[in-house]
């Protein structure tokens, strides 16, 4: 078992539609996002992220990994696709209005998040939080299809986010940030779980004035379209452009004729 995780994953407080605030006005606010591979955030929440910067709110990225694994190009090293990834992770955050230095890499390996001692990860994004002090935390759901079926990446992601919550709190978890290094306790507000199933949604943020951002964002994964993923090219094909942007497209949510990207929000957490 995780090291924290026990009993936080039921909200203690029953929200209803009046109680969750509208994100694409929020403001002033700082957001913290993590993510398990550089992609995921243009992915889940591209037009989300274009609005929240658009509105004056600190938005800082969490990268677990550096995703030097995902490629079929048979001259491809784990070496050479982290840089290609992390140059196309800073290129699609641009894209939205995120600096490249609110970027944070932690550098794991692709696909080995869940080999990573448990408690260094924890502590990892326990420090992150104390240093940051978030608003607003966004993180892949729990209970998403791609953390109960495969993506052992995005299964530790969640978890180990929730954990680090959770921790953050509390002085006595990790009591050398606050000795060491200034790290006092902080108490996250907000949560907002993205990849979450259809039922579990209860936040649908309208991204279509922003689309052609998300658009942009999604489309500098270049590595991650074909024929990238199996013949490195950085430089697109209008065609093969094409069946990308309709590809990024498909994936989308719908909502009374609107795109959206849709989130489960929560606020307090049971402790016990």
């Amino acid at each position: 078992m995780k090291l924290l995780t026990l009993g936080l994953l039921t909200c203690a407080v029953a929200l209803s539609g009046a109680d969750i605030p509208r994100v694409e006005e929020m403001k002033g606010k700082t957001v913290l996002l993590f993510t398990p591979h550089p992609d995921d955030d243009a992915f889940c929440c591209g037009g989300t992220l274009a609005l929240l910067a658009r509105n004056g709110n600190r938005v800082y990225v969490v990268i677990y990994t550096n995703d030097d694994k995902g490629s079929y190009d048979p001259d491809m090293t784990g070496e050479r696709l982290a840089r290609i990834r992390k140059s196309e992770e800073e290129a699609g955050n641009r894209a939205l209005g995120i600096p490249s230095d609110h970027l944070i890499w932690l550098g794991h390996h692709d696909g080995m998040l869940e080999y990573v001692d448990s408690k260094s990860l924890v502590e990892q994004a326990t420090g992150i939080i104390r240093r940051y002090r978030p608003d607003v935390v966004m993180a892949v759901d729990p209970g998403a299809e791609s953390v109960r079926w495969h993506k052992t990446d995005h299964r530790m992601a969640a978890m180990n986010t929730l954990d680090a919550v959770r921790a953050a709190e509390w002085h006595l978890y990790f009591p050398n940030q606050r000795l060491q290094q200034g790290l006092e306790p902080w108490r996250v507000p907000e949560l907002l779980f993205f990849y979450v199933l259809d039922k579990d949604a209860n936040v649908q943020v309208n991204i279509d004035p922003v689309m052609d951002k998300k658009l942009a964002a999604a489309l500098s994964h270049v590595s991650q379209f074909e024929p990238g993923v199996h013949k490195y090219n950085p430089d697109w094909k209008p065609e093969d452009r094409k069946k990308a942007e309709d590809e990024v497209k498909s994936m989308l949510r719908r909502r009374d004729g609107h795109y959206v990207e849709s989130f489960r929000y929560a606020t307090e957490f049971n402790q016990y």
